[in-house]
């Protein structure tokens, strides 16, 4: 009765996970493959072992090939254990056990040892029915083999599985369509104009993403973690570039032998070794350098390996141990190539849609226009999202050292990466600290400037606009705990206690200063912190630290589980429900609140904020031509010295006899009452009346001549924004 009631939580789950987890057999079994020593200098090891008790017909089937330096009469004491609790313990007498007669009496030398044994129907009623249908059962059977006098002489240990897991691929492929999806549908709401969904939807999606990458790194850490954790977080080592695929891992081994690298052979060697995950006492690095020493002898051969952190996942991955860090830097090269394919191919059919007259000439007009702009900024941002992992991965391959070329791989690749975002946010700091000084707020140049926002924006449109220096902290902490991830692999103790530090000072920093753009997302990145701390402490219990009974580290693993997957589907669910309403709405921006910083009549008024009537006139009585070498110096500004961060002169300013003048914020009213009305107090034809904050909605520009041809002959000619709805991409 009090099994049933410890696994209670799992019936819960499993209903809550039936759409998505598809156990996918219904046959009832209890098994084994590995037998693992759970003593020193133990007199029997076993190069084949496997179990399998299928209750349905009282079956057990034994296969045993072992070696045994045990001679005599022996009896078996055997106990087996669930989350640490026993459940059954009895010691058996072979000689008068028709299931152990090939052990009466042992003897040295090579022991195979086929049975099919009938167990009595009192027995398999005695096993709890939940047992055979919990995922990742931390079950165990623990073996002694003592001499008649009681003295022990060997101890083998075996893991007990039913074959479900909350391991499934279908899981992974799921949660990795649902974040790119949120990504690539920000990016289209944002051609289309809706910056209020885009941002909203991309922001969300980011965080997902995040998210994710923080349940990977829980499962790469050295702490020895409940199987359910460990093969839940199994899940998302998608987003750290942990995916399996054959020609790839031949390629990886082949650049490490070409590189003066030893590739590993643990996948091949399986047959004559014992892998155990995630066993303190023992060690993979230990294990490969000893093992081209073996002797040849059969006892020898048998090797035990322990596999934790990075490696295990690896493993469970079947990815050989020398081939995980080459793995992941190909995914993000192959995921950085698939986005700038993708990008020019949106670009060339939305061309061909428009000369075939299946699209309106409007449509996505202005990323046609600028493409090459907001690739940039794609490509920014996958540099920041692949930033964890290549921080986790990178530096890791400094201590292991596969290859001397994969050395080189990994330095050039994290250092680029720090100089690119650094340069970023610093780019950033400028343009706001500028846009201070120039019009008392961050956010006028920042979403005002159609490059900026398309180049820089995926740095700061998550966040209010007078928190656009948020990215550093987010930048500090992922850097931080990445390298605590790859450095920390020798201590898991050590590991958990810094990961609990660095999310508690993410959660107070979210929670105290609220850093993004409104109340919702707030809400979403505190929830996801939040949630990120409560694993972490979690994993300071799995670690041992308080040394707390093996079943109560078994019940945190379920909750662990419980609470990471629930969340995992609502978050899942929000940001699926904003993507449908962002494609599916003809207005979808009518969801949401428009911003307080006021960024919606910056962007919306992009237009206005062009080249007018009256600097043209200007530039023609100082006799320039747009386009000309005058036009370009007054374009360029000293903030930048690639003409990056202002993209028109109304933006930038003019000079005057005392220097360059600041421009006039779309929010002030022009100064001079008679550029506003005329001498009877109509309004001019050529200015408008009120800012586009004063107005509550976008002025019209003045447009010379009628009709369409005359509005896009003057918006070619004037308007030198390549995307002027942009949201950072």
């Amino acid at each position: 009765m009090r099994r049933s009631l410890i696994m209670s939580p799992f019936t819960l789950l499993l209903a809550i996970l039936s759409a998505f987890l598809p156990f996918a057999s219904a046959l009832r079994y209890i098994e084994s493959n590995s037998l693992n020593p759970c003593m020193t200098n133990s007199s029997f090891s076993a190069t084949l072992f496997h179990v399998i008790f299928t209750p349905d017909n009282g079956t057990l089937s034994v296969s045993i090939n072992g070696v045994s330096q045990i001679s005599g009469y022996v009896k078996v004491e055997l106990q087996v254990l669930g989350y640490g609790y026993s459940i059954y313990h009895d010691t058996i007498d072979p000689c008068s056990d028709s299931t152990l007669k090939g052990l009466c009496p042992m003897n040295t030398g090579q022991l195979n040892f086929p049975t099919n044994a009938q167990i009595p129907k009192d027995t398999v009623n005695k096993v709890p029915n939940a047992i055979y249908y919990i995922p990742d059962l931390d079950g165990r059977v623990r073996v002694w083999i003592n001499s008649t006098e009681g003295v022990p002489l060997a101890c083998v240990e075996a893991e007990l599985g039913n074959g479900k897991t909350v391991y499934q691929k279908g899981v992974a492929w799921t949660v990795a369509v649902i974040a790119g999806l949120g990504l690539v549908i920000s990016a289209i709401t944002s051609g289309l104009g809706h910056s209020n969904t885009a941002a909203h939807v991309a922001s969300n999606a980011l965080s997902l993403f995040g998210f994710f990458q923080a349940q990977a790194f829980i499962g790469m850490t050295a702490v020895t973690t409940p199987p359910i954790v460990r093969m839940w977080t199994q899940n998302f080592q998608w987003s750290m570039g942990i995916i399996r695929v054959s020609f790839l891992q031949r390629m990886a081994t082949w650049y490490q032998r070409a590189t003066g690298g030893t590739p590993s052979r643990l996948l091949s060697t399986l047959a004559t070794t014992s892998v155990q995950v995630q066993k303190r006492s023992l060690d993979v690095a230990n294990f490969l350098a000893k093992r081209t020493n073996s002797q040849t002898t059969n006892a020898e051969n048998l090797k035990t390996l322990s596999v934790k952190g990075i490696r295990r996942v690896g493993f469970v991955a079947r990815i050989e141990p020398t081939n995980i860090f080459f793995t992941g830097y190909i995914f993000f090269i192959i995921f950085v190539l698939l986005v700038v394919l993708g990008v020019v191919a949106f670009k060339y059919i939305c061309e061909a849609l428009t000369k075939s007259g299946k699209m309106k000439q409007d449509k996505f007009q202005d990323f046609r226009n600028g493409w090459t702009l907001v690739l940039k900024g794609i490509l920014f941002r996958i540099v920041l999202i692949g930033f964890p992992q290549m921080v986790v991965l990178c530096f890791w391959e400094m201590t292991i050292h596969d290859s001397a070329a994969e050395v080189v791989l990994a330095v050039s690749t994290i250092l680029a990466m720090i100089a690119i975002l650094g340069w970023a946010a610093l780019k950033v700091w400028r343009i706001a600290r500028r846009s201070i000084v120039m019009h008392k707020n961050p956010a006028y140049i920042l979403y005002s400037d159609p490059k900026a926002l398309n180049k820089w924006g995926f740095l700061y449109v998550q966040f209010k606009a007078t928190m656009y220096y948020f990215i550093v902290p987010v930048l500090f902490y992922l850097l931080i705990k990445g390298m605590f991830i790859a450095f920390g692999q020798g201590s898991g103790t050590a590991q958990a206690v810094a990961l609990l530090i660095i999310e508690a000072a993410m959660l107070i920093a979210v929670s105290v200063m609220r850093p993004y753009m409104d109340k919702k997302t707030n809400a979403f990145n505190i929830a996801i912190a939040a949630l990120n701390f409560f694993n972490v402490v979690l994993l300071l219990f799995f670690s041992g630290i308080f040394g707390l009974p093996t079943l109560a580290v078994g019940i945190m693993g379920v909750l662990f589980f419980v609470v990471n997957a629930v969340f995992a589907l609502v978050i899942l669910l929000m940001v699926m429900w904003a993507s449908v309403w962002a494609i599916t709405s003809k207005n979808p921006d009518t969801r949401y609140q428009p911003m307080r910083d006021d960024r919606g009549s910056f962007i919306k008024s992009q237009t206005n904020l062009g080249t007018t009537e009256l600097d043209a006139l200007g530039a023609t009585a100082r006799g320039d031509k747009a386009g000309g070498a005058g036009f370009t110096e007054r374009k360029r500004m000293d903030l930048d010295d690639e003409e990056d961060s202002f993209s028109s002169t109304s933006q930038v300013g003019q000079r005057g006899t005392g220097g360059w003048v600041p421009p006039r914020s779309p929010v002030e009213p022009p100064s001079a009452p008679m550029l506003r009305n005329d001498v009877n107090g109509a309004a001019s034809p050529i200015f408008r009346s009120q800012s586009p904050a004063q107005a509550g909605g976008v002025a019209a520009p003045y447009r010379p001549g009628s009709g369409q041809n005359g509005a896009a002959a003057f918006r070619a000619q004037n308007n030198a924004s390549p995307w002027q709805r942009g949201v950072g991409y």
